[in-house]
């Protein structure tokens, strides 16, 4: 499985916003390695972060059937350092959507601090050239989105529960039955 910089989703509302919280650590080896002597998280993980957070709001408008990749950072100012101990509130809102992209605005705030500005544009990849590419594997993506809390905390526009695609339930059933033989 992939790295994921945030830990958990606060809230959700589909193809409209997302909050997530990342703890930075010491523990995590961008924080300890990154600048010996000066243990920091590096924007670029906190871009990554907002990304996730930006991505998984577009991914699933569409059941995360559609492929979703982070296309460009179009603009980003931070403010400070997040250092170990801190806990990143990202926030991230849907601005744009059609059928090659979408837009995300975002911020990152430690406390009531805002700690970074971002605008993302994230592409569709289109079918006929990726037909065939899966970014993750249906059962672990699923697994992590639900250690995410995605589907704990994320409602429709209309407040009603987001469901589990029945694409990522099958996918898991399918997994469970092949670990029990």
């Amino acid at each position: 499985m992939r790295w994921f910089w945030i830990d958990r989703f606060t809230e959700f509302v589909s193809g409209q916003s997302a909050s997530a919280v990342k703890s930075v650590s010491l523990s995590e080896e961008p924080v300890d390695e990154y600048a010996p002597g000066r243990n920091y998280c590096p924007t670029s993980i906190i871009i990554e972060g907002l990304a996730q957070t930006g991505g998984l709001l577009i991914g699933q408008m569409s059941d995360f059937k559609d492929r979703v990749v982070l296309a460009k950072v179009n603009r980003s100012k931070f403010h400070f350092q997040a250092y170990p101990g801190d806990t990143l509130t990202y926030r991230v809102q849907l601005k744009h959507q059609d059928g090659i992209g979408a837009m995300v605005s975002g911020t990152s705030h430690v406390g009531d601090r805002l700690q970074g500005e971002i605008v993302l544009m994230f592409a569709s990849l289109d079918d006929e050239r990726f037909e065939k590419v899966e970014l993750f594997e249906p059962a672990q993506f699923c697994r992590m989105i639900r250690m995410l809390r995605l589907f704990e905390v994320g409602v429709n526009p209309d407040g009603s529960p987001i469901k589990v695609p029945e694409k990522m339930v099958a996918a898991e059933k399918a997994l469970l039955a092949s670990a029990e033989c």
